[in-house]
């Protein structure tokens, strides 16, 4: 069953969210990589954009790099449509718009650009306004790099709303509190309609008394923003990446997959309760 929103001509348009943190190693991409798979899982069509240079969304789910492909890079300067980069993840529902080393510069070469912030919303929109019903997406999931540079903020200027995954360790709300500034920056300069769609708790270790006061702490200052799922530290996870899958495809009945699928259904659950209000 499609969540895809419609828009005032009857047309569907994607659900678009930003999976960010600046800090590195919190399982960000792992998110975008695992979330992609379920929701594509229980029906729905999903495109994973990878804006991180490192490209490990891209590598993730199986897709090589080489040299001269077309990538995001070439999108967010205007050489190519994001139609045109957009490649199969040989997971049915799943695609993947890939990065290159390239976006290393983008952000140099974007700062003459007019609409710089805007440069993935707008080649977001040419796409779903021209799309075939064959490419057309539920959910658009953006894999945004671990800093707060230009590509981030051209995330963060596309998105209906963020999923932040955080990492249970001692500085994990400090690292938090800088983000939710940069969104609220954001909302209230370059797009009026961004929101948290909700923060997800990795690398959990139910054995470590700090994952549980951590998980306390984030609980206390965001409430019901925070998602009642919670993803265990898993070596299936780890492993999954190495082997160019998924951890839904690499190990689907491992803690690390189940906890993905229950985040999935959150997920959508959380969006039609968004949409209803």
């Amino acid at each position: 069953m499609s969540n895809a929103q419609t828009d005032r001509f009857g047309a569907e348009t994607p659900r678009i969210l930003a999976v960010a943190n600046q800090k590195g190693g919190v399982g960000k991409t792992t998110t975008a990589i695992n979330l992609g798979t379920a929701l594509a899982a229980v029906g729905e069509t999903v495109l994973i954009i990878d804006l991180d240079p490192q490209g490990n969304a891209s590598t993730g789910l199986g897709i090589a790099r080489r040299n001269g492909q077309t990538s995001t890079y070439h999108v967010l300067i205007g050489e190519a449509a994001l139609a045109d980069v957009i490649q199969e993840s040989g997971i049915p529902r799943l695609h993947c718009a890939p990065s290159t080393m390239d976006l290393l510069g983008a952000e140099l070469e974007l700062a003459s650009f007019d609409r710089k912030t805007y440069r993935l919303a707008d080649a977001i929109k040419a796409m779903t306004g021209s799309a075939p019903a064959g490419r057309s997406y539920s959910y658009i999931l953006v894999d945004c790099p671990p800093s707060l540079n230009l590509l981030t903020i051209n995330s963060l200027s596309a998105a209906d709303a963020v999923l932040v995954p955080l990492q249970c360790e001692f500085f994990a709300l400090e690292g938090l509190s800088q983000l939710l500034k940069t969104v609220e920056r954001v909302k209230t300069t370059l797009n009026p309609r961004l929101s948290i769609q909700g923060v997800v708790l990795t690398m959990f270790d139910k054995r470590n008394s700090l994952s549980e006061q951590v998980a306390e702490d984030v609980r206390s200052v965001l409430g019901d923003k925070v998602y009642q799922t919670v993803i265990p530290r898993n070596v299936r996870v780890s492993e999954a990446p190495s082997h160019g899958k998924p951890v839904l495809l690499y190990d689907n009945s491992c803690m690390g997959s189940q906890a993905y699928i229950r985040l999935a259904s959150e997920v959508i659950r959380r969006e039609r309760t968004l949409r209803a209000a």
